[in-house]
């Protein structure tokens, strides 16, 4: 089955493999250590060491007997996992006319079997408030997607301190690239822990055969929960208000470790869901699942509008266009898929009609699709007569096609340069964190990944919808926030609607859901305008949730 398993980031495949492969038998890293040489403006100071017992190490290389120039083989690849301190620094930032000063925690936690032996290692770096309460101060854990993404994008694009530099619809800037205050960081109302996945990032595993043990959607989700629970007792934040912001994949991942921990004695306060991915029969279209179909096209009618390919009546007003098209959908396009051959030629044509006028595509389009159209279609098609492309995660990007073949996102590409650039700096110059260890973005390109064990895939599709609603039933006070771009192609804002209105709760626990909307694609934060509402929407959010 074709699965969605790089939702966010799949399509940088050729540009990350340019930018971050390395062979683990380059040379041994160095030890993470402090940096020397001149302090940061505002101040910063940088610590080699850290309250946490026994903490991480960073260094990354392939045991003593490992061959070099290509010889090696999984099996004889090996990583330090052994422990080392975690690098401390010390940074402000001015927010609303206050400085506020934070220390950064650099590092790694050590995932560990039943005996203690370490298995793997998951890189993290922690931003906490100073001059508060630990225990009362709300905790925040984020991560992005994937499967095989690291956490660069939310940590450097929306929560952080710091924020990448691009245009103000979130379009790529020249290079060099460059980081700026981020004054839409939630730092200011809660501590932050980004987390990489296991193999993306700085996240290592002890082994080629250890590392299988985390690529799917069971071991991803207990590696998390782990690192969770044991960051809890290392930084003494059990008695903190906890929260989870997950993106993509890291809505499929947020899900089940509600569910996961809630049977482990751990809570939340909060979940955060952006650009939801948590039943993937929304979004796996096949000869057998029509309903993503139908779930693309309120986000089809959004981008054409965006590009004039709309008539003008229907151009006039987006918002009532957009519930006019949501309710066509649900009803005349879903009724239409579902009769198909056994529609007259005179349903078939008013149906073809109807979903040119909606997608701004020709008819004869639609017709040779079978009234079904697919995400590459779409963008290869909408501005054709411009020879131009449009992107999958934020339908607003286009682009010619540089290889006028196979599929290309504009909105991929144009992302990825700035996002790799500032963050190797950032983790080296100003949290101190120095390997030779590449920064893995992705890390889907590899022969593992493609290997991910899907779990409950075999029922139908893969899905941690069940473990969100197991979560939500075993604590009633957990409230639940979806944030939808109304360009995402990835992940539709109306198949989040969906998977949210199919998780079999009463009225009271629905009452718990609340619902955020963007004018921007996947990563609703790139544009800054949607940014600062993002800040806005998660504040009152966080509010809510301690009250």
């Amino acid at each position: 089955m074709r699965m969605v398993c790089a939702l966010i980031l799949s399509v940088f495949m050729a540009s990350a493999v340019a930018q971050q492969d390395q062979s683990a038998a380059d040379k041994p890293a160095d030890k993470a250590k402090p940096v020397t040489g001149k302090e940061k403006e505002k101040k910063d100071k940088k610590e080699p060491t850290s309250p946490m017992a026994a903490p991480d190490k960073s260094n990354e290389k392939p045991s003593e007997g490992a061959k070099t120039d290509g010889e090696a083989t999984d099996k004889e690849e090996h990583y330090d996992v052994s422990e080392v301190a975690p690098i401390v620094t010390h940074h402000q930032i001015a927010m609303n006319g206050k400085t506020l000063s934070y220390t950064a925690t650099t590092g790694r936690l050590p995932i560990k079997r039943g005996d203690g032996k370490v298995e793997a290692e998951m890189f993290f770096v922690a931003y906490t408030l100073d001059g508060q309460e630990a225990g009362k101060r709300p905790l925040t854990f984020a991560f992005n997607g994937g499967p095989g993404s690291a956490t660069i994008w939310l940590h450097m694009g929306a929560l952080g301190p710091k924020r990448v530099v691009l245009e103000q619809n979130g379009f790529m800037p020249a290079a060099p690239y460059r980081l700026e205050d981020n004054p839409a960081t939630i730092l200011d109302r809660s501590d932050l822990v980004m987390v990489d996945a296991m193999g993306t990032g700085y996240s290592r595993a002890a082994t080629a055969e250890l590392t299988k043990k985390f690529l799917g959607l069971h071991g991803d989700v207990q590696a998390f929960g782990e690192f969770i629970r044991l960051y809890l007792s290392r930084y003494d934040r059990w008695t903190s208000p906890l929260f989870l912001l997950g993106e993509s994949y890291g809505t499929t991942r947020a899900a089940g470790i509600a569910g996961y921990l809630a049977d482990h004695g751990i809570s939340f306060n909060g979940i955060t869901l952006l650009s939801v991915a948590i039943d993937f029969q929304t979004l796996e279209w096949n000869k057998s699942n029509d309903l993503p179909y139908v779930l693309l096209l309120p986000t089809y009618s959004m981008i054409a509008g965006f590009h004039h390919k709309l008539p003008a009546d229907l151009s006039q007003d987006m918002a009532k266009t957009r519930a006019e098209v949501d309710h066509w959908a649900m009803n005349d396009y879903l009724l239409a898929l579902g009769k198909s051959d056994a529609m007259t030629p005179e349903e078939r044509r008013k149906i073809v009609d109807q979903l040119a006028r909606y997608t701004g595509l020709r008819p004869e389009v639609v017709e040779s699709n079978n009234l079904r159209i697919d995400v590459p279609t779409f963008t290869h098609e909408l501005l054709l007569d411009q020879k131009l492309v449009v992107g999958r995660l934020d339908g607003r990007f286009t682009s010619p096609d540089p290889e006028d073949r196979g599929f290309y996102d504009p909105a991929s590409a144009a992302i990825l340069p700035p996002y790799n650039s500032t963050f190797n700096n950032y983790v080296r110059t100003e949290l101190g964190y120095r390997t030779d260890m590449p920064y893995k973005a992705f890390a889907f390109d590899e022969a593992a990944f493609g290997k991910w064990e899907w779990g409950n895939a075999a029922e139908g599709f893969p899905s941690t919808a069940g473990g969100l609603r197991s979560a939500m039933i075993k604590n009633p006070y957990l409230k639940i926030l979806v944030m939808e771009g109304h360009y995402d192609l990835a992940t539709p804002y109306a198949a989040a609607d969906w998977t949210m209105n199919h998780l079999n709760l009463g009225t009271k626990y629905r009452q718990s859901i609340s619902y955020a909307t963007y004018d921007a694609g996947h990563m609703v934060y790139i544009d800054r305008a949607e940014h600062t509402k993002m800040k806005k929407d998660l504040v009152e959010f966080m509010e809510k949730c301690l009250k």
